[in-house]
């Protein structure tokens, strides 16, 4: 069950390699049976691509930089107070091509050390897994907290481990989701700040007016906006926020 847990990971993550190389992976075989009959058979290894597509949403979604960057993307959204603009749509799919971006380093290890080997049968599908995970492993565990990291194999009540390399995954990818939740939040905080003082700001001078009947939401908005312009918002926060992750 272990085994088949870390393939159905490392195929996840080798989605753009299965694309080009999935004809060298046989999918039926028939022998020839008794009277005359012919038995089918479905290959492991084509089952096991098949299944792995079911897992290739959570994987991208729970185990790469896109909750970071969904996140801070939607809590920007919040603090410009623009409402469904960008809409999610937008937020998405910017949200994965960064990840995509970001990614880009360990994807090619997973494609170079695993995935490339095996195609060329000079390894296992079972040393394929052990090599292809590794990156993987190495970015999450670079990107996780150490108290979080400790959290979760004090729960597991995991024995003392030789070397960060060692945790297994089911310690691993929560831990790591929770230090990027953290992330994310740390990130929204001090984006929201500049756009807090504007809306206080505009909430104080329509106050002193006697203008307690126009929103001052409504009001700080345009200004928020020409904040966010001006200041070259989309470059300044993007790279910010790609400079977060240690690759």
């Amino acid at each position: 069950m272990r085994l088949a847990s870390r393939v159905l990971l490392v195929l996840a993550m080798l989605t753009p390699a299965f694309a080009v190389a999935a004809p060298g992976i046989p999918a039926f075989s028939s022998t020839p049976g008794a009277g005359g009959a012919t038995n089918y058979t479905f290959s492991i290894e084509a089952l096991l691509l098949l299944t792995a597509l079911t897992f290739i949403p959570a994987a991208l979604l729970m185990m790469t930089a896109f909750t970071r960057i969904v996140i801070v993307l939607s809590l920007l959204r919040q603090a410009m107070g623009t409402m469904n603009s960008p809409p999610n749509q937008v937020i998405v799919g910017l949200s994965l091509f960064l990840t995509f971006f970001i990614m880009a380093p360990v994807f090619d290890k997973i494609y170079d050390t695993a995935w490339k080997p095996y195609s060329d049968n000079q390894i296992s599908l079972v040393q394929a897994a052990d090599l292809g995970v590794q990156p993987l492993k190495s970015f999450m565990l670079k990107q996780t907290r150490q108290e979080d990291l400790a959290l979760f194999i004090g729960l597991a009540k995991v024995p003392q481990l030789n070397a960060p390399e060692d945790t297994p995954l089911k310690v691993l990818v929560p831990a790591f989701i929770i230090s990027e939740l953290k992330t994310a939040f740390q990130i929204g905080f001090i984006v929201f700040i500049p756009f807090l003082i504007i809306d206080m700001v505009v909430a104080s001078i329509l106050m002193s007016m006697g203008m307690m009947m126009l929103s001052p939401v409504l009001v700080s908005l345009p200004f928020k906006i020409m904040l966010f312009v001006l200041a070259d918002g989309w470059n300044l926060l993007i790279a910010s926020l790609v400079q977060t992750f240690q690759i």
